[in-house]
Parts: C-alpha cells; structure tokens; sequence
C-alpha cells in the first residue's frame, strides 16, 4: 500500500467514523445514560461488526447483493424492523443514575451492536467503498486485511468519541425530564439518519 493510498484509507476512515450516523447516535444516547464503561460493549461490537462486514464484502459477499435482488430486500425491510426497535427502546429509557426515575435498561450488548452493522445500510456502503478504493487487485487478501487493520485503529478512537461525548453531555442533563426530551430526540435521529439509506440503494 502507497503512502498515498495509506493516508487517504486513514482520511477516510476518520470521517466515516466520526461522523454522524446510527452507530455513533447509539454511542451518544448509551454515554449519556450508561456512562462510557457500560457502554464499551456497544463501542465494541460496532467495531467488530463493522470489520467483519468489511472482510465479508471483500470475500464477494456484496457482489451477492448485486446479483440477487431478494437478499438486498430482505435486508432492507430487517433493517428497518431493527433500527425502529432500536429507537423505540432508546426513547423508552428515562433514568440518569440508579435510584432515580424509573430502573436502568440494560445498555446494548456486543451481540447486539455487531449485528445492527450488518442490517445498518450506510455501513454496507462504507464497507463496499473500502473493498473497492483501497485494496491492491494483485495483492488482493493481504491488502483487504491490512485495510481492516488500519480502519480499525482509526474507528474505535473515533466512535469512543461520541461515547465520551455523551457522558459529558449527562453532565448537563441535570433531571429524568431532560434525560426523556434527549432520548426521545436520539431515537427520531436515528430513525432520521437511516431514511436516505433506508430507500436509496446498498450497493
């Protein structure tokens, strides 16, 4: 891989993981109302599923979802299904701390996260784009790992961010009705950010 090639997978890497979007909204809501350590396994598992969805699409999995049309809708309406679950249960969450409000939800899991990416069109997007930009054709396997490698050095510090930012955006919170108002939000931008996806295309 050129230096070239290697700064520009970095450049890209970063904003597509800071940006914002389902995963990182997730982040912000779990900081905010489980604190950055409870969070580690949805930060985790975002991650990992991500990766995975990256090194599954560079083994010819998105070249399955060009050629058979059925998959691509099924994958769209499990989507759509889930992200809706997602946000019903964020909305749904209405304490700051134990012993106040109503009881904590448990954070979302590893399990979880890692499958929301596989259902989570922008990442399938990113995940085609990588395969496709940055890999080297002659060297092709070892080039699709060192790809992954390098994406994850630069997505976990920059997905913790928004789960660091919500911890700090707790600080502000200050009551459960503000806690309500910020999740209730979280939830309509996370159905929000999926609607372009949600009716464009995966590939």
């Amino acid at each position: 891989m050129s230096l070239e090639t290697l700064l520009g997978l970095m450049v890209f890497a970063f904003v597509m993981s800071a940006s914002p979007g389902p995963s990182n909204f997730l982040l912000l809501a779990s900081g905010v109302n489980f604190g950055f350590f409870r969070s580690v396994p949805l930060l985790l598992g975002i991650s990992f599923g991500f990766l995975t969805m990256v090194l599954l699409v560079g083994l010819g999995l998105g070249q399955v979802l060009q050629s058979v049309p059925v998959v691509y809708t099924t994958l769209k309406i499990v989507c759509a299904a889930y992200v809706l679950w997602l946000a019903w249960k964020i909305a749904r969450s209405k304490s700051i701390s134990p012993g106040k409000g109503a009881a904590v939800q448990r954070p979302i899991s590893f399990v979880q996260a890692a499958l929301f990416q596989l259902v989570n069109p922008k990442a399938w997007v990113v995940a085609l784009i990588v395969t496709v930009s940055y890999t080297d054709p002659e060297n092709y396997l070892a080039s699709l790992i060192l790809t992954i490698l390098l994406f994850a050095v630069v997505n976990l510090p920059s997905i913790g961010a928004w789960a660091l930012s919500g911890v700090a955006l707790k600080q502000v919170m200050g009551d459960v009705r503000k806690l309500v108002i910020f999740n209730i939000v979280m939830a309509l931008l996370l159905v929000g950010s999926m609607v372009p996806v949600l009716f464009g295309s995966l590939v």
